[in-house]
């Protein structure tokens, strides 16, 4: 039995259809991302999953529990942190923390998980003197004081700097290393592609990618663009033949090949025998924020009138 099975997940409102048909599974001891854009579905999924929202119809399993009547035995075995949590900010992260730790059976020590998020040097501020960030972490805290077997993680590092991102990426792939389940939804693709094992693609209530961050995108993730500028006074016209189309990028010119050793073997020789130089040659493969846009893009313009999103 996998940490959570989803087969056929719907939620409508009238005609509106928030879920679509949504079919996943996230092993025990995995990193799971679900993206999307904005109104894709996602968060009214994972709160089905949470037990927040009930279901229109499919089958849903979260630790062998249906998250829609599990109740408080459910519940006792995952964490959440939402994208933005109200507590009264005149306590102090130690204090929400032991009150928090109350309501659980298998609890953390408070200290361990002040220190496991960074918040030692603020765990008896008022939450009210705390930054932004470190709201942030408060919210981690509060997530993982229970000891949870899997945990739900909302946009996790939504007002992080570049530091604190670091860390809270950090404590991810500490709770993969202690066998904990997460799934998580970010904007950051480059957050997706460092902590997920794997990643669903949700457009309109609908999977439309499902995979390693390697394997998104198929044929797409195995090709390379190769980008140059030619020496002033050479046309375009002057370049050999490179059996694939070239495309104007500002002034630069760009082609996208699954075999980029034999082109550039192809331009290296042609700027050689003419002794002149290609200025700005540089070799990328599509990142994964590269094949989600297109992903989203191609899977918009192919739905129906009919079908919205949430």
């Amino acid at each position: 039995m996998h940490a959570i099975e989803v087969e056929d997940l719907r939620k409508h409102y009238g005609e509106f259809r928030a879920v679509d048909g949504l079919s996943f599974h996230v092993a025990h001891g995995e990193v799971f991302a679900l993206l999307g854009p904005n109104g894709a579905g996602k968060t009214t999924t994972v709160e089905i999953l949470e037990g927040h929202r009930r279901r229109t119809a499919g089958r849903v399993q979260v630790l062998g529990y249906d998250p829609q009547t599990g109740g408080r035995e459910y519940r006792e075995r995952i964490g959440i942190v939402l994208q933005e949590a109200g507590v009264d900010e005149d306590f102090t992260p130690r204090e929400l923390l032991r009150l928090y730790r109350g309501m659980y059976p298998r609890q953390l020590p408070v200290d361990d998980v002040i220190e496991l998020v960074g918040l030692a040097e603020k765990a008896d501020a008022k939450v009210k003197t705390l930054s932004g960030g470190q709201r942030r972490r408060l919210d981690l805290a509060l997530g993982l004081v229970g000891d949870p077997e899997l945990l739900f993680l909302d946009e996790p590092t939504t007002g992080f700097d570049p530091s604190a991102r670091r860390r809270a990426w950090d404590l991810v792939e500490n709770l993969r290393g202690l066998g904990k389940t997460v799934l998580l939804t970010t904007h950051y693709m480059d957050e997706a592609e460092h902590l997920a094992d794997r990643v669903g693609v949700v457009v309109a209530g609908r999977l439309v990618a499902l995979g390693t961050p390697a394997e998104i995108g198929g044929e797409a993730r195995t090709s390379s663009t190769i980008t140059f500028r030619l020496p002033a006074g050479v046309a375009v016209s002057e370049l050999p033949d490179l059996g694939v189309a070239l495309r104007a990028q500002g002034g630069d010119w760009q082609v996208r090949t699954a075999r980029p050793t034999e082109v550039l073997e192809r331009l290296i020789g042609w700027s050689h025998s003419r002794g002149t130089a290609l200025s700005g040659l540089t070799v990328e493969r599509p990142s994964l924020e590269d094949i989600y846009l297109e992903l989203i893009e191609q899977a918009a313009a192919s739905l129906p009138e009919t079908t919205g999103v949430s």
